[in-house]
Parts: C-alpha cells; structure tokens; sequence
C-alpha cells in the first residue's frame, strides 16, 4: 500500500543495462542518463566514489584500495551489490529535482536473450531492492524492434542483429514473439580485447581497455576503407618496460577484429537458415535492422550485405535502441504487455 502511494510521485522509468552503458528513460522527459555501466568504490570504508562517467575516468589509475568494477559481465550481473548500488544511483539521479523522499518508480528493463532464470532473477532482486516498486523484463532484440517502431505484432517477419557491450544477440521476430535466435557472449568488449591482444602481440606494447576502445572508435573497421586511417596510441613497452607511443592503421585494427567479426557474420547466418521459408521472404523485402554500439563499426553493414545478400539497415542513433523501446512501453505497458517476459501477475505482491 504504501508503494502504491510513494509510486505516485515517483517517475517510471525504462533502462537498458548492459555491459558498457546504462542508459535511463522517463517517462513524458525522455533518455535522461547514459553513462558507462561502472562504479568506484573505496575498499577501505565502502563508499561509492563515482558511477558512471566519473568511474570511468579511474579505470586503471587507482591504488590499491579503490577500485573501478563493471559489475555486468557479458550483459549479466556479475556483482549484484555494485549492480543494486548502481541503478540506486540512477534511481536517485532521477528523482533529484522532484518532490520524491522515497522513490518507487515501475521499471521496465531490457535483458540480453538465453539469459537463464538464476540470472533473470538477479536482474529483477537488484532493481526491486535499488528501489523500484514494479519490474518488467523484455529481451533487447525486441525492445530494439519497439524503438525502432516496427509492426512487431503483424504477421510479418523482421530480423534485429543486436551488437551491444557484452553480448550479440540476433533475433526474427513476427507476430509479437521471437521466432529464431541467436545469442553470443561477443561484442564490443570482445572487440577490444582483440585489438589489446594483437597490439601486445605484434608490436610488443601493452595497452589498456580504454585505449582499445578508443582506438576501435577512432579507426576500426571490419570491410576495407576508400582511405587509409591511422592513429596513434600510448602504452607499455613490453620489453623495456617504459612508455611508448606507436601509430596503427585501419588495416591492423581489421585484421585484429576479423575472428570475432566473423563468429557474428555464421550466426546471423544460421539464424536465417533456421527460420521458416515464408520469414526468409518478408527479411528479404524488410531487410536486416543492425542496432547496438556496435552497428557504428565501420563497414558493418557492407561485410553484412556482402555475406548475406539482403538489405541491412542501421538504425538511427542505434545505441539507445533497446531503451527507447522501453520508453515506448512505459507509455503503453497495457498493449505491449505480451512482448514482456514477466506479466505484473506473475510479480511478487508488492
């Protein structure tokens, strides 16, 4: 009862946890938040420290007591008290300029697919107890096909390739459900350990995460370029252990990302393969939606098209996909509800 009465000033909300960015939609104001999916925190007197793009700027520059975690793994939660204190932190940054002591907002959250029921559950008990009153589960290939206002419930198949943080998940959806799918645990993180691993390899220095990305940002691509582009990283001399600075071009960043690439290009195949004939025909029309921070990976939808032969369409802004989608559900949670994996009535009484 009392829930119900603080949910009335509370702002619902709709967020897109993943494995790099966490991105946070309310209701009648939009994406309110998106910043990187880590915490600092002080081991020594267990305080938080900074979330989010204040954590980030601490990654691999702290002493020993303080340390910057990604408490999701591969889009599932591999810390849940980071992971509670986290989204208690988003929570509160929302309703900061209301009237709110105690929020108690319903959220609808997008969840990466085959996640299995332990890890479902973990999601679900980390926001209840960051203070939500209501919690709705949506896999992110179908909150990606709501973002994108796609016909999800007509009898038309549609084919949604995910590239987020953590995870690859390709999905046909029709008629409101999945259909076929795929679901791997490489992505964009995947990405980056490619390139730190042939930087070290081929040039024997060693550089961190947050080069990698940068580097995968700046120049990466996956299908050759008209132009050559080159830039230039600092790191570790592994032989005499001081610092260097070294140029790499577009063509090592590729060769570097060319198994992962790869292992998505046999997937998204043999999802198509799986599908029944008369879905094959409406994604041959429709054509490929690529969403996720990774459909901005140069060339991604040329190697697609070549691989495949059909249309691929890069969703715009395709990072905010999946909570755009959630936001579209928070505004009609009634309509929508069968695209949910959990149902309200299924939920513990509150």
């Amino acid at each position: 009862m009392l829930s119900r009465i603080l949910g009335k000033f509370s702002k619902d909300m709709g967020i897109d946890l993943g494995t790099a960015n966490t991105l946070v939609y309310v209701k009648d104001k939009g994406i309110v938040i998106n910043e990187p999916s880590i915490v600092a925190i002080n081991l020594r007197t267990d305080q938080i420290l900074g979330v989010g793009e204040d954590a980030k700027k601490m990654v691999g520059k702290t002493p020993p007591h303080i340390v910057a975690i990604r408490p999701l793994k591969q889009g599932v939660i591999s810390d849940f008290e980071v992971t509670e204190k986290m989204l208690k932190h988003f929570i509160e940054k929302v309703h900061r300029e209301t009237y709110a002591f105690l929020p108690r907002p319903r959220v609808v959250i997008g969840i990466p697919m085959d996640v299995t029921e332990v890890e479902r559950k973990a999601v679900e008990d980390a926001t209840m107890s960051a203070g939500a009153r209501e919690v709705y589960l949506i896999e992110e290939p179908l909150a990606a096909s709501i973002g994108a206002r796609l016909p999800i419930h007509e009898a038309t198949g549609y084919m949604v390739v995910d590239i987020g943080g953590g995870t690859t998940d390709i999905a046909i959806i029709s008629l409101g459900g999945i259909v076929t799918k795929r679901s791997l645990r490489v992505a964009g993180d995947q990405f980056n350990e490619n390139i730190i691993a042939y930087v070290r390899e081929n040039m024997n220095v060693l550089i961190g995460e947050r080069m990698a990305e940068e580097l995968k940002i700046r120049i990466g691509s996956v299908y050759e370029l008209d132009e050559t582009m080159e830039y230039k990283i600092q790191g570790r001399d592994m032989i005499t252990g001081l610092p260097k600075e070294v140029i790499v071009n577009d063509v090592q960043v590729r060769s570097a990302m060319r198994r992962t690439m790869r292992l998505i290009l046999e997937n998204v195949k043999a999802t198509i393969e799986e599908a029944p004939p008369e879905i094959v025909a409406d994604i041959l029309k429709k054509g490929i939606l690529l969403t996720g921070g990774g459909a901005l990976i140069r060339g991604i939808d040329r190697i697609l098209y070549e691989e495949t032969k059909i249309p691929i369409h890069v969703m715009d802004d395709p990072m905010t996909a999946v909570v755009r989608g959630t936001g579209i559900i928070l505004e009609d949670i009634d309509s929508l509800r069968d695209a949910l994996i959990d149902h309200e009535d299924e939920l513990p009484p509150q």
